[in-house]
């Protein structure tokens, strides 16, 4: 195991992300319950070790990108074995778990959902606008979402390190479980005549964002109980994605300090 970090960074601990290579070394940080961002493994790769570790990743849940031997020779010189594996440097959390935490607290729930946001940087700056404004938890795809790496986390000035992070595989699955736990779902798009204004952000909320490019799958958009835009005078269409996120909660807690 060993740092897997950019040259430029802080040499602080907390802001990399470790390397695990070697296909053994895999199965035990597996086992271990060590939280795997993302997992190269060498196209056309065979062997029972492998079978072994593709068993434990379907019983896990992790994916994995088949990739050729060039790229895991540029991640490391070191005798990977076919199979290089960074691990997270915070836990994920369940979306199941944190609902009723929060309630029993006596508190609103306020969620935000990233949908395809692949940005690091971008999601460190929704992550410390969401810490700033009292959110209770991120949730994100297991896939298509930006990795919590060194530059997600220094961007979100460590806010990563402090507000929950929930990595589901079905988004759509997520947003019924919250519907049936009373929590209503706002998407942020243009695919509407409403505005983000228009909305009652004082119930349980989860404000869901989607990537600049394709917004927010149809999936969730059929399923939400409210479509919200944004209102834009300039001639540029859209704002950043972390701006908007920003935009949003802010009329939530304006709402619900009045």
């Amino acid at each position: 195991m060993q740092n897997f970090q950019r040259h430029d960074r802080s040499s602080d601990q907390r802001e990399t992300n470790q390397m695990v290579f070697g296909i053994r070394a895999v199965i035990e940080a597996i086992d271990s319950g060590k939280e795997i961002e993302s997992l190269f493994v060498q196209r056309g790769l065979a062997g029972s070790l492998l079978l072994e570790l593709k068993a434990l990743l379907k019983e896990h849940e992790i994916g994995f990108q088949q990739v050729p031997i060039e790229k895991l020779n540029r991640i490391t010189r070191k005798n990977h074995q076919g199979v290089i594996a960074i691990i997270s440097p915070i836990i994920y959390q369940k979306i199941e778990d944190i609902v009723p935490e929060v309630y029993e607290k006596g508190e609103v729930p306020l969620f935000l959902m990233l949908d395809g946001v692949t940005d690091v940087r971008n999601f460190g700056a929704i992550a410390r606008t969401a810490e700033c404004s009292g959110v209770h938890a991120i949730i994100v795809p297991k896939k298509g979402s930006a990795e919590v790496n060194p530059d997600a986390i220094k961007t979100s000035a460590g806010a990563l390190y402090k507000i929950p992070v929930c990595r589901h595989e079905g988004l759509a699955k997520v947003g019924k479980f919250l519907i049936e736990s009373g929590i209503q779902l706002v998407v942020s798009t243009e695919k509407t005549k409403d505005g983000i204004y228009d909305v009652d952000y004082t119930v349980p909320t989860c404000i869901i964002m989607g990537a600049e490019d394709v917004g927010v799958s149809d999936d969730l958009i059929r399923i939400a109980d409210h479509l919200a835009k944004i209102p834009m005078f300039g001639e540029i269409g859209s704002l950043n994605v972390s701006v908007s996120a920003g935009v949003v909660l802010y009329e939530a807690i304006r709402q619900r300090l009045k």
